[in-house]
């Protein structure tokens, strides 16, 4: 690590902590040559995850977009927003494991869809029927029948 002040390249490790809630890790240096002290900080490069909407344009993966989606559908309902948060955690976590550099619009929103269903069914009808964006409302009705079945089943 090439010292700020001098330029010299190399460095000792003075002290060491977690930063960013444990995303990151904060270091304080000290210069071999000047004893310059300075901070670096170290965290992980992930590659990024990318979502092909609908018009095969590609944005970056955004969790905190699908939390404010996922918000709105909860809204005035007695859902716990860590439960929200656990819910992005976990698509992201498992699309990041899956090793898949890419993902659907469409498929990231049923992984959304199924998730939401066992936390509430309210949500899951308002999230649905801004993501499925449906023209009919036969269509809408399949769906909370669907909804029922399965809520019956369980």
């Amino acid at each position: 690590m090439k010292c700020p002040a001098c330029q010299f390249n190399g460095s000792k490790v003075v002290d060491s902590r977690p930063a960013d809630s444990n995303r990151s890790i904060r270091r304080r240096r000290e210069c071999e040559s000047c004893a310059f002290r300075f901070t670096t900080f170290e965290k992980i490069e992930e590659t990024p995850l990318m979502v092909v909407k609908k018009d095969v344009s590609r944005v970056e993966f955004d969790g905190d977009k699908i939390l404010r989606g996922l918000i709105r559908a909860c809204l005035k309902l007695p859902v716990n927003l860590d439960d929200l948060k656990g819910i992005v955690f976990e698509i992201e976590k498992n699309l990041r494991s899956s090793g898949v550099a890419e993902v659907n619009s469409g498929d990231l929103g049923e992984l959304v869809l199924e998730r939401l269903a066992g936390v509430d069914e309210v949500a899951y009808v308002r999230f649905a029927s801004v993501y499925r964006d449906y023209q009919d409302i036969t269509v809408f009705i399949d769906e909370l029948k669907n909804l029922q079945t399965k809520s019956e089943e369980n």
